[in-house]
């Protein structure tokens, strides 16, 4: 009977895990079967990760899908893997870079210019980690909020000639423990004076609260249209987010994600609920995880709160002089 012990513990564990892992962290799946034929997505910081599942699952449906990525030969290698997999050539690249706010000026122009369509607009990059934008503020601000916030102004008169359409906000869990420092943004553009790790996740989660209370003051300012946007909780994801951390921090960090984190896929899924679920219209601006309603903190429900980051925002993107220069941007009042 004692040599049966070792097993059963093994056998045990094995169970607790499987358990675990399909109960808690595998999550649940978008059974949403639109087709999206004819219609065309924008999926930023693609070419990898759970960009690059959510594009792949696009593509699968017979979207045009534009894949909005900063290096170019990654997402020129992702573009023909999704062709490849997906059957559709509709999948091409378009050179955007989240943290130069004049690289998302030019795409807006060039994919104005080209593009007649825009349907789905996924804003899916995020990094987490040290440094400064070209633009001087914190990596995080910069590319997970101000990067998009300026993106989806001037795209916004597109989406509403396509309507009805939808905007997608990959934010996370962690908007939860964020927080806004309006002094630090009007004196020191968000700076992270301190690059420890801690800081560098207070930054990341402070991004992550933007996102949600860019969704907010988004859908109220698109009341009255068909254009919708949520924000949401992918989920716990193994993917390159935390490229930019140390060494040794990743190297502590893969083992335990491979075992519980989801894969890209399964990080996607939500993101796709979002983009193409019927019936959650009435929820627009709203804030999903496992595709499902979820509430916010008490600081993502603030619309007050909301609305100054909409006006800060406003001013540290120079939005109006990206209206001024783009007739086909939308023009605030």
């Amino acid at each position: 009977m004692s040599e049966l012990q070792p097993t059963l513990v093994v056998a045990a564990v094995v169970f607790f895990y499987l358990t675990v892992y399909y109960f808690v962290f595998r999550g649940t799946k978008c059974t949403s079967s639109v087709k999206l034929k004819g219609k065309t997505a924008i999926v930023t910081g693609s070419n990898t990760g759970i960009g690059k599942a959510t594009a792949l699952d696009l593509a699968k449906r017979e979207a045009r899908v534009i894949l909005a990525c900063r290096n170019k030969k990654k997402a020129e290698a992702a573009a023909f893997d999704i062709r490849r997999e997906s059957g559709n050539n509709q999948v091409v690249f378009m050179h955007l870079d989240l943290a130069s706010l004049k690289s998302v000026r030019s795409f807006a122009e060039t994919f104005l210019q080209t593009e007649p369509r825009l349907d789905i607009l996924i804003n899916n990059a995020g990094v987490f980690g040290p440094g400064h934008t070209d633009d001087g503020f914190d990596m995080a601000f910069g590319v997970n909020h101000l990067g998009h916030f300026l993106l989806t102004n001037l795209l916004l008169e597109r989406l509403k000639q396509c309507s009805p359409s939808r905007i997608v906000n990959v934010a996370s869990f962690f908007q939860r423990f964020g927080n806004i420092n309006f002094s630090l943004l009007a004196s020191k553009k968000d700076r992270v004076l301190d690059q420890s790790p801690w800081h560098n996740l207070q930054a990341y989660c402070n991004s992550k609260l933007c996102n949600v209370l860019f969704t907010r003051e988004l859908a109220n300012r698109l009341d009255g249209t068909n254009v919708t946007c949520y924000s949401l909780h992918p989920g716990v994801v193994s993917t390159e987010l935390g490229r930019s951390m140390s060494l040794w921090v990743q190297l502590l960090m893969k083992p335990f994600a491979k075992a519980f984190f989801k894969d890209s896929e399964g990080g996607s899924q939500t993101t796709l609920y979002c983009a193409l679920q019927e019936g959650i219209e009435s929820f627009s601006g709203r804030y999903f995880s496992d595709c499902a309603l979820q509430e916010v903190g008490d600081k993502g429900r603030d619309d007050a709160l909301a609305k100054k980051l909409w006006e800060v925002s406003e001013r540290l993107s120079s939005l109006y002089n990206s209206v001024n220069s783009n007739p086909e941007a939308p023009k605030f009042i």
